[in-house]
């Protein structure tokens, strides 16, 4: 999943110069706010503050970069669609080598002669999207306390549970739908 960016000037300061780098460890901080999702169209997140550190270890044939994030995203509840923080947490490791040839490896970035920095900013949109949680909700372990309870009320009502306007009375229609079992 590589992701589709708007312009590669505008992520220019998550570019990372290599080439006059000595052999070992560097460290590398950027910021990633909203204007950063702001550059990637269809993004699921639109709203953060994180902080990516990168451990750039470079090697004779490749670099191994070792990411960091952490900080919060804006997401709606997918229970009560209050929107809410979300922690990040990321650890990930990319590998970029250097060779003429394109390895074809989905998990290595091949870097030819002619490259002298690597954008990072692809990799970081990638995992922080990968981190947002596939049911996104405000409550933790299933407890509803932080959710809306005006809007669960309104669903609710409006699911036709318990609180709807049907007054404990048959629907004609749903039992229409029961005889067809």
């Amino acid at each position: 999943m590589r992701a589709n960016y708007r312009s590669l000037k505008s992520l220019k300061p998550y570019a990372i110069p290599f080439t006059g780098l000595k052999l070992g460890k560097h460290q590398f901080e950027f910021e990633v706010n909203d204007a950063f999702f702001n550059e990637f169209e269809y993004s699921l997140v639109k709203k953060g503050d994180l902080l990516c550190k990168v451990e750039l270890d470079k090697q004779e044939t490749m670099l191994i970069l070792h990411f960091n994030i952490s900080g919060t995203i804006d997401l709606a509840c997918d229970r009560c669609l209050a929107p809410y923080p979300q922690q990040v947490d990321v650890a990930e490791q990319q590998i970029a080598k250097f060779s003429e040839e394109v390895i074809n490896d989905e998990d290595i970035i091949t870097l030819t002669k002619n490259d002298h920095e690597i954008n990072v900013a692809p990799l970081i949109y990638e995992y922080i999207n990968v981190a947002v949680p596939f049911v996104a909700v405000c409550s933790s372990e299933g407890r509803t306390e932080y959710c809306d309870n005006d809007m669960l009320d309104k669903l609710e009502k409006l699911a036709g549970g318990p609180q709807g306007d049907d007054n404990g009375q048959d629907n004609p229609t749903w039992d229409a739908l029961k005889k067809i079992k």
